[in-house]
């Protein structure tokens, strides 16, 4: 009995086997450092923009390495990660993209310790958590479950609740339905944002959609998790802020060099381990070194991260293991985000 609960302390965080499972802990580097992103239609056609990318890239690698060594000492933790864009074309193969991908990091002197897949954002095989009753988590479905949206003063009910409808936005929607006007006769209202200092930036966000598709010749209705939705869920996981039953829920998977890709993107673990060496995947700061072209969708993840109520043992934890390393680390995760924006396209 004694090696049963030993071994349930160590794998599932209780402290008796009758007990409420704790939180376990993740281990953190000080900085996750994200090395660029490619749509997958970048990675399957040629090599020149990935090489351009990854050159401009590896000396601020470098400089923000030496930045983390300065702010927490010489042997400061420091991780890179790339995500591989594989949840709106699952049609590529893994070993043609991440062959070329890999090859040209290596050829560019950049080191990556870490290789996701976005899809993974939307759920993760059990075998990764340590679970053995669930055949996995479904992962955007349970961070949904935690958005809170602020309803407007003076909502009527005419416009879906967020759950329904998909759309998070920052502040109050303007007056611009026709027929309402109509109905009440009411003057046109601009949009609002929350908390607005002199003027309003207002930003609505889709996060899902619902669409349909044919599966064995009948029209099957399935939810579409948007680009800005699985990148809040990928901070997420980079900041070690998500649990399942109080275990993490993803572990990176070692990968062994020479080992072939799988066929299919399915069959690969959510985060692969390439770097034998590396500090550990989450950090305490998330620094996404990215083309301009992202911007747009890095301003959404903050409005959605900004309505994700997290857990707060999970918040709690993280903020104490700051404090016992002589780090302040912030209870809301966007101040937590770094975000480094290249030129051009």
């Amino acid at each position: 009995m004694k090696g049963d609960i030993e071994y349930m302390e160590h794998a599932a965080g209780y402290s008796e086997a009758t007990e409420h499972p704790r939180v376990a802990k993740v281990p953190l580097s000080h900085v996750s450092i994200e090395v660029g992103h490619f749509y997958m239609h970048d990675l399957a056609n040629g090599e020149e923009k990935i090489r351009a990318q990854f050159r401009r890239i590896v000396p601020l690698v470098t400089a923000f390495t030496e930045a983390a060594k300065i702010e927490f000492g010489p042997r400061a933790r420091v991780s890179t990660c790339f995500l591989v864009d594989d949840y709106f074309r699952s049609d590529t193969n893994p070993g043609e993209i991440l062959d070329k991908l890999l090859r040209n990091a290596d050829e560019c002197g950049l080191t990556i310790d870490y290789l996701a897949r976005e899809a993974g954002c939307w759920e993760v095989p059990a075998a990764e958590y340590g679970a053995v009753s669930a055949p996995r988590i479904e992962l955007a479905e349970l961070v949904r479950a935690r958005i809170v949206a602020e309803p407007p003063e003076g909502a009527n009910g005419r416009r879906p609740p967020t759950a329904e409808s998909g759309w998070l936005c920052n502040g109050r929607r303007a007056s611009d339905d026709p027929s309402e006007q109509a109905m009440h006769d009411e003057p046109y209202e601009p949009a609002e944002e929350f908390g607005r200092r002199e003027h309003s930036i207002f930003l609505d966000v889709e996060m899902w959609s619902k669409q349909t598709r044919k599966v064995n010749g009948r029209k099957e209705v399935f939810t579409k998790w948007s680009c800005p939705y699985l990148a809040s869920i990928w901070q997420l996981l980079r900041l070690g802020m998500l649990r399942f039953d109080g275990m993490p829920v993803v572990e990176p998977q070692p990968w062994e060099p020479g080992v072939p890709w799988p066929g299919s993107w399915w069959e690969m673990p959510a985060v692969v381990q390439l770097n034998p060496r590396a500090k550990p995947f989450a950090a305490y700061r998330s620094l996404s070194l990215l083309p301009q072209r992202y911007l747009g969708i890095e301003h959404a993840v903050r409005v959605i991260l900004d309505h994700i109520q997290l857990d707060d043992e999970v918040v709690d934890q993280i903020v104490a293991r700051g404090n016992e390393e002589g780090i302040d680390v912030s209870r809301k995760v966007t101040e937590r985000l770094t975000h480094f924006l290249l030129d051009g396209s």
